[in-house]
């Protein structure tokens, strides 16, 4: 570590975005998003340089708290924190932070997502539910599953099938949700996996979908977009609840 990281690592706006991206992962475990001490959440620095922060090897999401971050460059390699991070942890986030110019990279498995990356589809009906018209025109399919992401070519593709779109799905994988703020970012992953459960119940039924008009669809998006305050307020709400270990 040298002398600027620890100073960065420990100024007053980066131990308060490393306390927001723990809260983040307690809560991604809290509402079943998590998977054992897989997948990773990352949060450029606010200062344009190419570190990131990021949750460490083996400690599982309901477990950390802001001490538990990790400061990493983009090759992944630890530039302060206690702990240490998985090799590959950057392989697809460095990408879609540098190539996609995302700042907070949210990557999971949780499972109506995933479920629907398995399906011909390979992603959420975003005519569908009212919740589910708040990611209309704001998702991409990479539909080329490629085994493992175990290197940086396999992230750097990812990251240009996104093609700017704020979520992709990951075929026979996961999602990915990105954001230029982590409450906002959370607040999309919550939502996407709550109307992403809706589309498999109401497929369990067996009754043909009843998808609105896209136009309408496209104004709800519009619509939900206009009021973030409620993403704000949900991760304020979340701090109270979860606190600080």
């Amino acid at each position: 570590m040298t002398t600027s990281d620890h100073s960065t690592f420990d100024s007053p706006d980066i131990r308060r975005l490393r306390s927001d991206l723990a809260l983040a992962l307690r809560a991604a475990d809290y509402h079943g998003l998590s998977e054992g001490i897989c997948n990773h959440f990352s949060v450029a620095l606010p200062d344009g340089s190419p570190r990131f922060l990021i949750n460490p090897r083996g400690l599982h999401w309901s477990e950390i708290g802001a001490a538990d971050i990790v400061m990493v460059d983009a090759a992944g390699a630890k530039l302060a924190g206690r702990h240490e991070v998985e090799p590959t942890a950057m392989f697809i986030h460095a990408a879609v932070h540098g190539i996609a110019r995302k700042a907070c990279v949210l990557h999971t498995h949780m499972p109506y997502a995933t479920a629907l990356t398995l399906t011909e589809a390979r992603a959420l009906d975003t005519t569908l539910s009212q919740g589910a018209m708040r990611f209309h025109g704001r998702i991409a399919v990479d539909r080329r599953y490629n085994g493992l992401a175990l290197d940086m070519a396999e992230g750097e593709r990812i990251a240009h099938a996104m093609a700017g779109a704020d979520v992709v799905f990951l075929a026979n994988h996961g999602v990915i949700v990105c954001g230029e703020r982590l409450d906002h970012a959370y607040d999309d992953l919550y939502y996407l996996e709550r109307a992403c459960q809706l589309q498999v119940i109401a497929a369990s039924t067996g009754v043909p979908a009843a998808p609105v008009d896209r136009a309408l669809a496209a104004r709800v998006s519009q619509q939900t977009a206009g009021e973030r305050l409620q993403s704000e307020l949900f991760f304020k709400a979340l701090r109270r609840m979860l606190g600080e270990p």
